[in-house]
C-alpha cells in the first residue's frame, strides 16, 4: 500500500518534490518552438539547425557542433556507449541504441557551453524517441579563454535540511567559495566547480522533502559553471535497482558518466557505485548499501573516450566519488580499494600525467600509484556531515582525520597546475595545526561533563591518559610524501621528527565528546579514524617555543611559532 500523500506547512507535498526534482532540468532540451524552462530561462531547439542534415543507414542520432554558426571539427560526441567526433564541418553520426538516455559532447578546450539556474553546463540532450527513431541533436559552444583556470573540487556536500546544514552552508561555504571565485577571476583565472559526490543524502530525501532541485536552489549561489559526479547518496532510497535509482540525478544533473575538457586538459568524470539498495521499494527505505565497482559499459565508454586522445601527455584529470585506494599508512603502504580498480587504472596506461580526484571518506589524503597516476582523497565541504557546526556543539568544522571542512583547489595554466586544500573560514595558508600533547587530556570532565569518563575513555584512546613527554603533534591534511614537516626547538635547533598514523585530538572533542554530552551514542561511520598525514616530535621541556615548518611540493612553506603551553579548546587554530 502506498503512503498516503501529506502536505508539510512551507515544504513540497510528496508529489510535488519529485515532480521538482524531475523538473530540475527540463528545458535543457526542446524541440520545435523555443520555451521556457523550470528556470525561467528560454531555450532553443537542438534540432533546428541540423534538419538539413541527411540520413545515413544505422545512425540513429545526427547533428552539428556549433560556434557563431560554424561548425567546430575534432569534437568528441558519445551517447556514454559509441563515441565518435565531428568532422571538418562539425557534423557527427552516431549509431546509437539510446540505452543510457543521452548524447553528449566532450567540451574541447577553449570553449565554454551555456549554463542552465547559472551552474549546470549544457553538454548533452535528453533522447527524447526510441531508438530506431532518428533524432537531430545540436550543440553549441561559445570561445572562451580557459588555459587558464581554477577548479574547485567539491567533496560530500550532504546537503540534507538537517543539523543546522543549510545555515552553515549559506553562511559558511557559500561566503568562501565566492571570495574565493571572486580573488582568482581577479587575478585572470576563469573558475569551475566539480562536485566529488554525495550533493545529497538519500536517506532524507523523503522524511525531509530535500533532493537536487532544493540542493540546486542553493548551489545555484556558486554562479559558476559545476561539474557533478555521482555519489551512493545521491541515489533514490526506495528504488533497489541501480540504473532505475539513478533516474533523479540524470533527470536534475545529467549523465552520470562523461568527460570534457578545460584549456589543455582533458576530465573524465565516472560513477563507481553499484547501488544494491537491498529492501528498497515504493514508500520504503532500502539498505541503501552499494557496489565499490566501475561498470563494464563504463570501462568500454573510458577506453574508446581516452583513445581520442593522440598526446598521452596530456593531463587528465579523473573525478569519481568512492576512493581508489585505501587510507594510506605511515609507511607510505595503501591497498586498491575498488573492485575493479586494477582495469580502471589499466585504461591509463601510456598516459604520464593522471591526477584522480575522490570524495567519499571525509578524510584527506593522497597517494602516488605510480609516477604517472595520483589519488587525491578531498575532505568535505560537510566535514563530519555537519554535526560539529551544528548549534550547540563545537562551532566548527573538522572531518575524521582533523582536516578542516573545505575544499581541493586545482590552479591551471596551460599544463602547469598546483593544488591545495582550503580550509573553510581560513586563509589558503592554513595548512596544518599543531598540538601540545601535554594539554591533551580527554576526560568527562573537561569536554563532555553531562557524560562520564567510562563512557568517553573508549573513544579518546591514548588521550584519555595524561602525557608529560613533551610531544608535539602536527596534523598537515594536504600533506604528500613530496612535503617536509620540521620541527624547531626554540626556532632554531631541529627536533626529531616521525610520521605517525594516530587519531585527531580536536575531532574527539568536536564529535564523539559532545555527542556523549548530548546522551547519544556517536554514530560509528562519524567517528574519528586513524590517519597517516601526523607528525610527532619531542621537545626537551614543557614550555619552550617550537618553530613548526611545512613545506609543499611545490616550495610553498607555511610556519607557525607554537607557544607552549598550547590548549587543546574547540576553537583552537
Amino acid at each position: 500500500m502506498k503512503n498516503k500523500e501529506t502536505k508539510v506547512p512551507g515544504r513540497f507535498s510528496r508529489r510535488e518534490f519529485l515532480l521538482s526534482t524531475t523538473l530540475a532540468s527540463a528545458g535543457l532540451v526542446s524541440f520545435g518552438c523555443k520555451k521556457n524552462n523550470f528556470f525561467g530561462q528560454e531555450t532553443g531547439a537542438p534540432g533546428d539547425e541540423g534538419d538539413h542534415l541527411p540520413d545515413i543507414a544505422g545512425m540513429t542520432v545526427k547533428g552539428t557542433v556549433q560556434c557563431n554558426g560554424v561548425g567546430v571539427p575534432g569534437v568528441v560526441v558519445s551517447d556514454g556507449v559509441e563515441v565518435t567526433t565531428t568532422d571538418a564541418g562539425g557534423i557527427y553520426y552516431l549509431p546509437s541504441a539510446k540505452t543510457k538516455g543521452f548524447v553528449f559532447i566532450s567540451v574541447p578546450g577553449g570553449y565554454d557551453v551555456a549554463t542552465v539556474n547559472t551552474i549546470l553546463p549544457v553538454f548533452y540532450h535528453a533522447f527524447k524517441a526510441k531508438a530506431s527513431v532518428v533524432e537531430t541533436m545540436n550543440f553549441t559552444l561559445t570561445k572562451a579563454d580557459n588555459d587558464k583556470y581554477v577548479v574547485l573540487a567539491l567533496g560530500d556536500m550532504h546537503l540534507a535540511d538537517r543539523n543546522n546544514d543549510i545555515a552553515q552552508f549559506q553562511k559558511g561555504f557559500l561566503p568562501d567559495a565566492r571570495e574565493t571565485i571572486a580573488r582568482y577571476q581577479q587575478m585572470g583565472y576563469k573558475v569551475y566547480g566539480l562536485t566529488l559526490g554525495d550533493m545529497t543524502w538519500d536517506s532524507y530525501w523523503y522524511s525531509n522533502q530535500y533532493s537536487f532541485a532544493q540542493y540546486l536552489s542553493v548551489m545555484k549561489n556558486m554562479n559558476i559553471p559545476v561539474f557533478h559526479t555521482m555519489g551512493n547518496h545521491d541515489n533514490n532510497p526506495y528504488v533497489a535497482a541501480d540504473w532505475a535509482a539513478e533516474a533523479d540525478f540524470r533527470a536534475s544533473l545529467g549523465p552520470t558518466y562523461y568527460s570534457f575538457n578545460l584549456g589543455k586538459v582533458h576530465y573524465i568524470v565516472l560513477d563507481n557505485v553499484e547501488y544494491v539498495n537491498k529492501g528498497g521499494a515504493e514508500g520504503k527505505l532500502g539498505e541503501r548499501n552499494y557496489n565499490k565497482v566501475i561498470a563494464a559499459d563504463q570501462i568500454a565508454w573510458l577506453k574508446k573516450d581516452l583513445a581520442t586522445i593522440t598526446d598521452k601527455n596530456t593531463p587528465v584529470i579523473l573525478a569519481m566519488h568512492i576512493h581508489l585506494n585505501s587510507n594510506p599508512s605511515a609507511l607510505e603502504t595503501a591497498s586498491l580499494n575498488l573492485t575493479n580498480a586494477a582495469d580502471l587504472i589499466d585504461c591509463f596506461s601510456g598516459f604520464s600525467n593522471v591526477n584522480v580526484l575522490t570524495g567519499h571518506t571525509h578524510i584527506c589524503y593522497a597517494y602516488e600509484n605510480s609516477s604517472s597516476l595520483m589519488e587525491h582523497n578531498s575532505g568535505a565541504v560537510c566535514a563530519t556531515w555537519w554535526w560539529t557546526g551544528k548549534n550547540g556543539y563545537a562551532g566548527n568544522q573538522v572531518c575524521k582525520d582533523g582536516a578542516p571542512g573545505g575544499y581541493a583547489i586545482w590552479k591551471f595554466n596551460n599544463t602547469d597546475y598546483q593544488w591545495l586544500y582550503k580550509a573553510i573560514g581560513y586563509d589558503e595558508s592554513y595548512q596544518f595545526r599543531a598540538y601540545d600533547l601535554n594539554q591533551v587530556h580527554i576526560t568527562a570532565a573537561n569536554y563532555a561533563p553531562a557524560a562520564t569518563d567510562a563512557l568517553l575513555s573508549g573513544y579518546a584512546g591514548a588521550y584519555a591518559t595524561k602525557n608529560t613527554g613533551n610531544e608535539i603533534l602536527v596534523n598537515v591534511w594536504g600533506y604528500d610524501k613530496r612535503w617536509k614537516v620540521e620541527l624547531f626547538e626554540n626556532g632554531v635547533t631541529p627536533l626529531a621528527v616521525t610520521r605517525v598514523k594516530e587519531k585527531d585530538p580536536l575531532h574527539i572533542i568536536s564529535y564523539e565528546a559532545l555527542r556523549l554530552n548530548a546522551g547519544a551514542t556517536p554514530t560509528a561511520d562519524f567517528c574519528t579514524i586513524a590517519s597517516a598525514h601526523l607528525f610527532k616530535a619531542r621537545a626537551t621541556g614543557p614550555a619552550s617555543t617550537v618553530l613548526i615548518k611545512v613545506t609543499d611540493r611545490f616550495g610553498n612553506v607555511y610556519t607557525e611559532m607554537m607557544t607552549r603551553p598550547k590548549a587543546l579548546t574547540v576553537s583552537m587554530k
